[in-house]
């Protein structure tokens, strides 16, 4: 099979798998694909840092346990688990810290660091797309639409006609053409999903903040983008891992939705 059959078979494999999840199946499907997701998305980043089977436990819990906890505090009536599960999440992080004592480990600060890291970069961003989703499921879905749509664009016209190299130390395939032209079509995406007139999220957006949130989706996914292409040419490696064959790994593939979720909900919080 040739790498371009590969990678579109198992790229629309993913993108089925994500579509269903946020849009045809009910929300107990989305939290048990994301809650994978989340959970050996941390294990990947623990593989590639080089973290031993305990931090990798330990992160994999923690993981865990912060989506469950979000998770269930999408359902009325299950507070008191939430905040049962969330102490469990502050309880497995002490741990992990604490047990630096006795590991005799030659280098606990960076253990910690390890650990943190995948909880803030990877674990936390999966477990707030329950957030996203209790404002409405399809203003995740769009927001996928919006990355891919960006990533897609950015790619072909990049490669066409791309000079202006954006980050050359990073990433040189990524040109500052490619960015604008993605963000362009982006920016119809957004507007045909997120604005009032077309009723698709159900928000009733109105055009400047459709674009708005377009923009902010766009610019945070390049970020996360290059982020995870910044660790993995500081480590060495072409990919985080194989799982999706032809793609790489998990975080190969979620890395612009990564630093855009979080940032998503901030605007959320703000904005209402």
């Amino acid at each position: 099979m040739s790498n371009l059959i590969k990678r579109t078979l198992f790229g629309a494999i993913y993108v089925a798998i994500i579509i269903t999840s946020l849009l045809f199946c009910r929300p107990y499907y989305f939290q048990a694909v994301f809650l994978l997701f989340s959970v050996f998305a941390v294990r990947e980043f623990h593989h590639i840092t080089h973290a031993d089977t305990w931090l990798t436990i330990i992160g994999m819990l923690a993981a865990w346990l912060l989506f469950a906890a979000l998770s269930v505090g999408m359902l009325t009536g299950f507070y008191t688990l939430k905040n049962v599960l969330l102490s469990l999440y502050g309880l497995t992080l002490i741990v992990g810290i604490v047990a630096e004592l006795f590991r005799k480990s030659a280098d606990p600060i960076r253990n910690w660091g390890n650990l943190l890291t995948g909880q803030v970069m990877v674990a936390l961003p999966f477990a707030l797309c329950n957030m996203v989703m209790q404002k409405s499921n399809l203003l995740l879905l769009t927001l996928f639409v919006i990355i891919w749509m960006n990533d897609t664009a950015a790619y072909c016209i990049g490669s066409l006609i791309g000079k202006h190299k954006m980050f050359v130390r990073v990433s040189p395939g990524k040109s500052w053409e490619g960015f604008a032209f993605g963000w362009l079509f982006a920016l119809l995406v957004g507007y045909i999903f997120l604005s009032d007139p077309f009723h698709f999220t159900q928000l009733h957006f109105t055009w400047w903040k459709s674009l708005l949130y377009t923009s902010l989706i766009v610019v945070t996914g390049t970020l996360g983008d290059l982020t995870e292409s910044l660790t993995k040419r500081t480590l060495g490696i072409k990919d985080s891992g194989n799982v999706i064959p032809g793609h790489g790994g998990l975080l190969d593939r979620f890395d612009s939705a990564l630093l855009a979720i979080p940032v998503l909900v901030l605007l959320l919080t703000a904005l209402g």
